[in-house]
C-alpha cells in the first residue's frame, strides 16, 4: 500500500488520464489535507487499475514515437496512445508516403551532392601520374569510400544512441564515449586500410601477372594513411555535430548520418589522391618514406586497441564487429577492379565522375530502408525472437514493393526518388562540365535504367537480409548496412560499366565524348 502514492505520481508525470474524482473526495472535511490512498479503494480493496493500464499505453506510445524519431520517420498521427490498443507493440503504420518522402528528401539531396563533389574530384585526379602508372589506386577507391558506411555512419549511430539515452550528459561520460569510439574506429580503419591495399595488389597482379614491390608499399602506405586520417577527421566532425545537436535540442540521428554521408566520400577521395600523389613523388628520391609511413600507422595499433578494450562501450564491437567490415571491403574491392579496368579505356570516358554518384545514391537509399526495417522489428522484440510482424525469410518482390505495410510503402517512395534525384545530380555535373560527356537522351535513358535496377535489387536484398539477420540473432543495425553499401558499390559499378559498353556498341559514345 505504501507504493500507491508513488504510482499515482508517476502516472500523472507520464501524462496519463486520471479518473475524475469530486473535489470533496480529495480533501478532508476541513479541506486541509489530502485523503489517504486507501480511501480510493473499493469494498473489495480493488485499486484503480485503469490508471496503470493508461500509463502503460501512454509509455508504449512514447517509446514508439521515440523509436520512429531516431529513424527519421516519426508519424504525424497522435493516436498511438489509445487505451483500446492491445498489449502487442504497434507498428508504425500511420505514416503516409508523402511524410516519408518529405523526411527523406533533404538528407538524400545533401548526401547526393556530396557524391557529386567526390565524382568531380575523381574525374580530375584520374589524369594524375599516380593514377596512370599505379592504376591499382582505382581499386582502393570504392573500398576506402565504403569506410563511410562501415565506420563513420555506424559511429554516428552509436554516438547518437548514447546521446539520446543520456550516456553523454556528464563531462566524464562524454570523454569516455569519445575516447573509446575514436580509438575503435582508428583500429578498424587501420586494419581495413591495410587489407584493402593487399586486395588491390592481388586484384591488380592477377590480370596482368606483374608485381612491383614499390607500388605495393605505395598502395599500403596510401591506403592506411588515408583510412586513418579520414576516420579521424570525420569522427571529430561527427562528435562535434552530435554534441552541438544535443545543445540545440535537435535529435542527432536526424543530422549526423546525412553529414557523414555527404562529407565522407569527398574527404576520403581528396585524402587518397593527395597522399598517393605525394608518396608517388618520393618513390625515386626517398624510397624509404613509403615503408616508414606504413610502419608508423601500423605501430600505433596496439595503443588504440588498449584504449578501446578498456572502454566497456566499445569492447564488444572491438571483438565482434570485424566480419561485416572486412567482407564489405572485399566486395567493394571487386567493384574497384571493374573501375580500374574501365576508367582508363577511352570507350568509357566519363565513367569516373558518375561512379561515386550512382554508388553513393544507391547505398544511401538502401541504408535508409534497412534502418527502417530494423526499427520496425525492434519494436516487436529482440533479435532472434519470433515476431509476428516479420514476414517469411524469402519475400516475393510483390510483398517487398506492393504490399500495404509501411516498409513496402517506404520502398516505393525511395524507389521513386531515384529518377528525380539523379536528374538533379546529372544536371549539376553537366553544368560543371564534368565527365567530358554531353547528356544525350539515350545516355540518360541507359544511366537511369542502371540506377533504377541497382536500387530495385538493393531494396529487395535489404528486405531479405534484415529479416534473415534478425532470425539469426544478429542486430541488423550493426551488420546489414556494411553489406548493403558494399553490394551497392559492386552492382552500381557493374551496371554503369555495362551501360557505357552498350552505348559504345551502338555508337552513341562517339558523339558524347567531349575531348
Amino acid at each position: 500500500m505504501s507504493s500507491k502514492p508513488e504510482q499515482k505520481e508517476t502516472h500523472q508525470a507520464n501524462g496519463a488520464v486520471v479518473p475524475i474524482v469530486p473535489v470533496d473526495c480529495l480533501a478532508s472535511p476541513d479541506r486541509g489535507q489530502l485523503v489517504e490512498p486507501s480511501d480510493f479503494l473499493g469494498p473489495d480493496s480493488d485499486g484503480v487499475e485503469v490508471v496503470v493500464l493508461e500509463s502503460r499505453a501512454n509509455a508504449k506510445g512514447v517509446r514508439e514515437e521515440d523509436a520512429l524519431l531516431e529513424n527519421g520517420s516519426q508519424s504525424n498521427e497522435s493516436d498511438d496512445t489509445s487505451t483500446d490498443r492491445g498489449p502487442e507493440p504497434a507498428s508504425p503504420l500511420k505514416e503516409t508516403s508523402f511524410s516519408i518522402g518529405l523526411q527523406v528528401l533533404f538528407p538524400f539531396l545533401l548526401a547526393g551532392f556530396g557524391t557529386v563533389a567526390a565524382g568531380m574530384v575523381l574525374d580530375i585526379v584520374q589524369h594524375w601520374d599516380v593514377f596512370k602508372y599505379v592504376t591499382e589506386v582505382f581499386i582502393l577507391v570504392p573500398a576506402l569510400l565504403g569506410l563511410k558506411g562501415n565506420l563513420e555512419m555506424t559511429l554516428a549511430s552509436r554516438l547518437s544512441t548514447a546521446a539520446n539515452i543520456g550516456q553523454m550528459d556528464t563531462p566524464k561520460e562524454l570523454w569516455r564515449m569519445i575516447t573509446g569510439n575514436m580509438a575503435l574506429i582508428q583500429v578498424q580503419a587501420t586494419v581495413v586500410g591495410f587489407l584493402a591495399s593487399i586486395a588491390a595488389v592481388i586484384f591488380g597482379w592477377i590480370p596482368d601477372g606483374h608485381f612491383s614491390i614499390d607500388h605495393a608499399v605505395l598502395l599500403c602506405a596510401s591506403s592506411v594513411a588515408t583510412a586513418f586520417i579520414a576516420s579521424l577527421v570525420l569522427g571529430m566532425i561527427m562528435i562535434g555535430v552530435i554534441i552541438g545537436s544535443r545543445k540545440m535540442g535537435i535529435n542527432p540521428d536526424n543530422v549526423a548520418t546525412p553529414i557523414a554521408a555527404s562529407l565522407g566520400d569527398l574527404i576520403t577521395l581528396a585524402l587518397l589522391s593527395g597522399i598517393s600523389w605525394g608518396l608517388y613523388k618520393e618513390l625515386e628520391s626517398k624510397a624509404y618514406v613509403n615503408p616508414l609511413v606504413c610502419a608508423f600507422f601500423i605501430a600505433l595499433l596496439p595503443i588504440w586497441i588498449i584504449v578501446a578494450k578498456k572502454n566497456t562501450a566499445t569492447r564488444e564491437v572491438l571483438y565482434s564487429g570485424w566480419e561485416p567490415v572486412i567482407i564489405a571491403m572485399a566486395i567493394s574491392s571487386v567493384g574497384g577492379l571493374i573501375l580500374d579496368r574501365t576508367v582508363s579505356d577511352p570507350n568509357f570516358a566519363g565513367m569516373a565522375v558518375f561512379t561515386p554518384v550512382i554508388n553513393g545514391v544507391g547505398g544511401n537509399l538502401v541504408a535508409v530502408q534497412a534502418s527502417r526495417i530494423s526499427t520496425y522489428l525492434h519494436m516487436s522484440g529482440m533479435p532472434g525472437e519470433s515476431s509476428e510482424t516479420a514476414p517469411r525469410k524469402c519475400p516475393s518482390p510483390c510483398s517487398t514493393f506492393f504490399s500495404s505495410d509501411v516498409n513496402s510503402r517506404s520502398a516505393r517512395v525511395l524507389f521513386l526518388l531515384v529518377v528525380p534525384g539523379h536528374l538533379v545530380f546529372l544536371y549539376t555535373i553537366s553544368s560543371m562540365q564534368g565527365g567530358h560527356t554531353t547528356l544525350t537522351l539515350i545516355f540518360i535513358v541507359f544511366y537511369m535504367t542502371a540506377a533504377l535496377l541497382q536500387v530495385l535489387i538493393l531494396l529487395y536484398i535489404a528486405d531479405w537480409m534484415v529479416h534473415w539477420m534478425w532470425g539469426r540473432d544478429l542486430d541488423p543495425d550493426n551488420f546489414s548496412i556494411p553489406y548493403l553499401t558494399a553490394l551497392g558499390d559492386l552492382i552500381g559499378t557493374g551496371l554503369l560499366a555495362l551501360s557505357f559498353h552498350i552505348l559504345w556498341l551502338i555508337g552513341d559514345r562517339d558523339s558524347d565524348v567531349g575531348d
